[in-house]
């Protein structure tokens, strides 16, 4: 497979591996994504993770009868829960992987270091990396954008519910319009809802472009490391 990048950062919902309803980890949805990340590493890409909760729980889960920083300190251990499920898959099917966390918990996975993060990558293991930044008050996306400038990834791609960036919800609006392409500044001053403004700003003042796309659709994740146009991309 030709690859148009060679190091990447895919940012992870936890509802993009969750059962219907939302909750727990779907093991097909699963599959069909470690299917595709262990073909890119065979294929020399080097490919980091960042993952989120959601499938488990949200920060906001706990207002009004928890504090802030307790529920998203929560929401950080619970991305480590779908980090080892997804390492456990992708080394089942032969293929290297290191789990590296924002907290440390060395008992179960290695703490977050920028260099031994990099050299895994170098040595084509794939790195998933949770709990954030480690951080309350900061989302998995700022987190995603972190990483992917530390790591100097050539991009990110996000993937998504929906098949790119449109002007407004198209779940809820038949006319809603479906960028190709849309610039940072644009994301954030009409309010596109891509990432946080945090994470668009980072990736805006270090040049990480975003490709967003539907991860439902078939070899997706593939299709937009080739370079195929796919989705919506994020630059300028």
């Amino acid at each position: 497979m030709d690859s148009k990048y060679k190091r990447v950062l895919i940012k992870l919902s936890g509802e993009a591996i969750g059962k219907e309803d939302g909750r727990g980890i779907d093991k097909d949805k699963l599959e069909r994504i470690v299917n595709q990340l262990v073909e890119l590493s065979k294929s020399k890409v080097e490919i980091g993770i960042v993952i989120g909760a959601g499938n488990f729980w949200r920060g906001k889960y706990g207002e009004g009868y928890m504090e802030r920083t307790t529920a998203d300190y929560m929401g950080m251990l619970a991305t480590t829960l779908n980090a080892l499920a997804l390492q456990e898959m992708i080394e089942g099917k032969g293929c290297p992987t290191r789990v590296m966390t924002a907290i440390e918990m060395k008992q179960i996975a290695e703490p977050y270091i920028r260099r031994r993060a990099v050299r895994h990558l170098e040595k084509g293991r794939i790195v998933i990396f949770a709990c954030g930044t480690g951080n309350p008050y900061f989302t998995t996306d700022s987190a995603a954008a972190l990483r992917a400038i530390e790591m100097e990834a050539d991009i990110i791609l996000l993937a998504k519910n929906v098949d790119g960036v449109y002007d407004k919800d198209p779940k809820k609006y038949n006319d809603a319009k479906k960028y190709d392409e849309v610039t940072y500044m644009q994301s954030i001053s009409e309010g596109l809802c891509v990432m946080d403004t945090t994470a668009i700003t980072l990736c805006m003042e270090n040049k990480i472009p975003i490709c967003v796309f539907a991860l439902n659709e078939e070899n997706s994740i593939i299709r937009a490391i080739s370079g195929e146009k796919i989705g919506t991309m994020i630059e300028k």
